[in-house]
C-alpha cells in the first residue's frame, strides 16, 4: 500500500511538471525529477520552465511551503523555440539525437528543421551543434505554465516516452544481433578462426563465452 501511495504521489508530481525534459532541474527528465521530489531528494523549486506557478502546484501536491525558484537551476522566462539556420546546417543529426521530444526532423547530410509546434525550448540541441546554426527565438511574452497548455505538456510527455521506447527497442535489437553473431562464431569457431593452436582456440572460445554470459546477465527478464 505504501508503494502504491508513493507511485500516486510521483504520478501527481509528474503531471504538474511542464514536460520540457530540459534537465535544468538536475535530473535526466521530468519523471525522474518527480521521483526525486517524492523521495525527498529534490526541492520543488528546481524547474525554471514551470516557474512560480509550477512551484505553487508542487507545493499543493506535496504539502511543502511555497518558495522562490532556485536561481542555481535558472530563471523563469518566456518560452523560446529552437530555430535552425538551414543555410548553415551540415546534416550531422546530432541535434536530432539530442532532442528529447523528437521535434527535429531531417536525415544525415540533409538539412534539419524544427517542428515549432512541438518544441519545448529545452535548449539541449544548442550545445551539440558543431556549426552553431541553432538559435532560440521567443514564442511570446508568457512565462511558466502560462506559456503552454496541459495538452501540450501531455503531448511532449508522450513523444518523450515514445522516443525512449524506440531507443530501448533499437538497443535490444542491436544487442540481440551481436549476441547471435557471437553465438554463431562460437558454434563454428574451428572453421572461422585463423588460429591453429588448440590452446589459442580454447582461449578465444572462453573470451566469446564470457562475452555471451555478460550479455545474458544484462538482458532484462522476459
Amino acid at each position: 500500500m505504501k508503494a502504491d501511495a508513493q507511485q500516486r504521489l510521483v504520478d501527481a508530481i509528474d503531471a504538474a511538471l511542464p514536460q520540457t525534459q530540459c534537465t535544468r532541474c538536475g535530473e535526466p527528465d521530468c519523471r525522474r525529477y518527480a521521483e526525486a521530489i517524492a523521495a525527498g531528494r529534490a526541492g520543488i523549486d528546481q524547474c525554471p520552465p514551470g516557474g512560480a506557478e509550477g512551484i505553487a502546484r508542487l507545493a499543493a501536491i506535496t504539502g511543502r511551503a511555497v518558495v522562490p525558484l532556485n536561481p542555481v537551476h535558472g530563471i523563469e522566462g518566456p518560452l523560446k523555440l529552437a530555430v535552425i539556420d538551414e543555410a548553415w546546417c551540415i546534416g550531422c543529426t546530432l541535434c536530432i539525437k539530442a532532442c528529447p521530444v523528437d521535434c527535429i526532423v531531417g536525415a544525415a547530410k540533409q538539412m534539419h528543421t524544427v517542428i515549432e509546434s512541438q518544441c519545448t525550448g529545452c535548449e539541449l540541441c544548442i550545445p551539440v551543434c558543431p556549426v552553431d546554426c541553432i538559435s532560440l527565438e521567443p514564442a511570446g511574452p508568457a512565462t511558466g505554465w502560462a506559456a503552454w497548455s496541459p495538452a501540450q505538456a501531455e503531448a511532449s510527455r508522450a513523444r518523450y516516452r515514445a522516443r525512449d521506447a524506440r531507443r530501448a527497442r533499437a538497443k535490444r535489437e542491436n544487442d540481440e544481433r551481436l549476441a547471435a553473431k557471437a553465438a554463431h562464431k562460437l558454434a563454428h569457431l574451428e572453421e572461422e578462426t585463423r588460429l591453429t593452436d588448440p590452446a589459442e582456440v580454447d582461449a578465444k572460445r572462453r573470451v566469446i563465452e564470457a562475452a555471451l554470459a555478460r550479455a545474458r546477465a544484462k538482458r532484462p527478464p522476459a
